[in-house]
């Protein structure tokens, strides 16, 4: 079992190892914090992990090099028919959650202005203080994707990129009035905040989902049929919520991910 080198990676990466161990009564290698993208998709190519979890929009974009498509389930038809066809890797049915990128302010401004989606906030005409990554910035579905969907967006200068870390507490400290962070990220598991709908579908969808190599399948009796079990059943708040419980109250990946499993039918 493999995983990214950050916290929600690792947590799914344990919740899928504890999965096959309970069902399948085999142990799980586990080869965690890999590191970033391509890596892990490496690893997997070339056999050193059979499985990981992944996002439809990284594959789509960074792996397919396609562009375009906000549509959910066109992506994942197109990213699940070209893993199969050209990597023999196989796409299961989502996890049940989407780690896109997430506009957000806080509550009190959301209910001030009567704000619930973007071009609501759009329509304001206020010229928006905007804290971000510095990735959001760079890449073609952060910044650039929230101009072109939402051209009428007044902002009061270019954002303010800071470490992830930062984002929240400059928005709590009113340093920035409005943040461009995760929908799954742990500070919006609990605190006063809005995550507005991107009506327009700026961001491309990143429906989390285990990619797995089809030889594995066919060497691993019952493993598809344990990995189905988990499909659609990570609701976004509560991967927040399990990212919070790593990264806030610091407990272990592998303790959360025993939690979630014990609270599954």
């Amino acid at each position: 079992m493999g995983s990214k080198n950050f916290t929600e990676q690792v947590i799914l990466g344990e919740i899928v190892s504890q999965q096959i161990e309970r069902r399948l009564h085999i142990p799980v290698k586990r080869q965690l914090n890999l590191g970033g993208t391509l890596l892990a998709h490496q690893a997997l190519t070339n056999g050193q992990i059979d499985l990981y979890p992944e996002y439809t929009g990284t594959a789509y974009m960074s792996m397919l090099h396609h562009f375009g498509v906000t549509d959910p389930a066109v992506v994942l038809e197109q990213v699940r028919a070209e893993y199969a066809s050209s990597l023999r890797l196989k796409w299961l049915d989502p996890l049940g959650f989407n780690d896109s990128f997430a506009i957000a302010v806080p509550g009190a401004t959301a209910r001030r202005m009567h704000l619930a989606t973007i071009s609501e906030a759009e329509k304001t005409q206020h010229p928006w203080v905007l804290g971000s990554g510095y990735e959001f910035l760079e890449r073609p579905d952060g910044f650039r994707a929230l101009e072109q969907a939402y051209p009428a967006m007044q902002w009061s200068g270019a954002p303010k990129t800071m470490d992830l870390g930062l984002l929240y507490k400059a928005l709590e400290q009113k340093q920035v009035e409005m943040v461009a962070g995760n929908t799954t990220d742990a500070a919006l598991a609990s605190g006063d905040l809005t995550v507005l709908r991107d009506d327009r579908r700026a961001f491309p969808p990143y429906q989390a989902s285990i990619v797995v190599r089809y030889d594995s399948l066919n060497r691993v009796p019952g493993l598809e049929k344990a990995l189905d079990e988990l499909s659609g059943k990570i609701a976004e708040d509560a991967m927040r919520k399990m990212n919070e419980e790593v990264d806030v109250r610091h407990r272990s990946p592998a303790d959360v991910a025993a939690q979630f499993l014990k609270s599954l039918p």
